[in-house]
């Protein structure tokens, strides 16, 4: 046993040793997926850093008092199918942690829980949320978190409770507790991210931007995300709270999810007001964008009447224009035999013949408003 229970110097809060013999932060997130820590604690402190998951089971069965915080990221299904068959995790609880894809929920299977978070966290540089699921598995002796994403960030949680052994003390409860509530702990940047992004929507919205219209569909489903994965949370910590008597919670620990469940109303209701909103800000960009386009018509029927006029002038004036070429075409004529060639008047008769029909031309043009 001697040779797996690797521990720093400092005593191991939240740190481990590599294969190299090289200390790094406890629950890193690996390259390919899998163990990421694992330790054994008796009293709150750790004793032991097993490094593969057949040592922890070893360390658990030598060990009284023991419980082990096994942390996971992306594990396969080998790994999931080796801890179910270690600490008898119900199939249905496995076959969830093996398809993920859940939404936040809490289901209890005799002595143990089986609990879905999804975490957020906002991406400043593309001004998006970003959400990962993490699945918990609790029960005498164990606590088992399964990432699914780079939030939340266990390892601060493990070195927060591994610095307060005292609460470490109270079991795999106060394990879940703590990851609960810096999960919920995460959502404060993502509810300040989403309102700036709001801020900036309304701003756009009545500049007249083109892209606001596509801007708040995004941050509308964002928000949606948003709900899914905080409302289903307070069933959640409802669920707990209801078990305190039953399963004779410690006070601290209830007084701890009491204010877990006050930061996650917070945010509940920030969120709820955020999508009622963008439903706002959607009607208001509708009828501006609808205000312009009728502006845009308007502007194109003037133009149209305008141009009708033109035409109508135009017409107007080359119909006049016709009708003294038109005569003077007739009697240019070759022709021997033409009536009036020969009379002495057919020159005046044919001017006044052209101004007699322009002066018409031009008074019905008049009266109808062409010219």
């Amino acid at each position: 046993m001697g040779d797996h229970r690797l521990t720093s110097p400092s005593g191991g809060f939240g740190r481990r040793l590599d294969e190299h013999g090289h200390e790094h932060d406890a629950e890193e997130t690996p390259r390919a997926g899998g163990l990421v820590d694992s330790a054994v604690y008796v009293d709150g402190r750790r004793r032991a850093s097993p490094a593969t998951l057949a040592d922890t089971y070893r360390c658990l069965q030598e060990l009284d008092q023991a419980i082990a915080w096994i942390g996971l990221y992306r594990p396969n299904q080998e790994q999931i199918h080796s801890l179910a068959d270690e600490f008898q995790l119900h199939e249905l609880a496995v076959e969830d942690a093996i398809n993920a894809h859940q939404r936040p929920k809490l289901d209890r299977y005799g002595d143990t829980l089986f609990v879905v978070l999804r975490a957020a966290r906002y991406l400043d540089d593309r001004e998006e949320v970003e959400f990962a699921e993490l699945h918990l598995f609790l029960g005498p002796g164990f606590v088992i978190t399964v990432r699914r994403g780079e939030t939340p960030d266990l390892a601060a949680v493990r070195r927060r409770m591994e610095a307060d052994p005292q609460a470490l003390a109270r079991g795999a409860e106060a394990v879940l507790y703590a990851v609960l509530d810096q999960v919920v702990d995460g959502y404060a940047p993502v509810v300040a991210g989403l309102e700036n992004d709001i801020d900036e929507i309304e701003t756009e919205v009545f500049g007249g931007d083109p892209r606001a219209s596509r801007r708040i569909y995004e941050l509308s489903r964002e928000v949606i995300q948003f709900q899914r994965a905080a409302r289903p949370l307070l069933k959640v910590v409802d669920a707990l709270s209801a078990g305190f008597e039953r399963y004779g919670t410690d006070e601290e620990l209830r007084r701890r999810l009491r204010d877990v469940a006050d930061h996650l109303t917070q945010v509940v209701e920030r969120v709820d007001g955020f999508r009622h909103l963008l439903q706002n800000i959607l009607t208001v960009n509708a009828t501006l964008v609808s205000q312009a386009q009728n502006e845009e018509m308007r502007s194109l029927t003037a133009a149209s009447f305008e141009q009708n006029e033109e035409i109508k002038r135009v017409s107007g004036w080359a119909a006049i224009l016709f009708a003294p070429t038109l005569i003077g075409t007739v009697y240019g004529m070759n022709f021997t035999h033409m009536p009036e060639l020969g009379w002495r008047y057919g020159y005046l008769f044919a001017l006044a013949l052209m101004g007699l029909v322009c002066g018409a031309l031009y008074l019905l043009f008049k009266r109808r408003g062409w010219l």
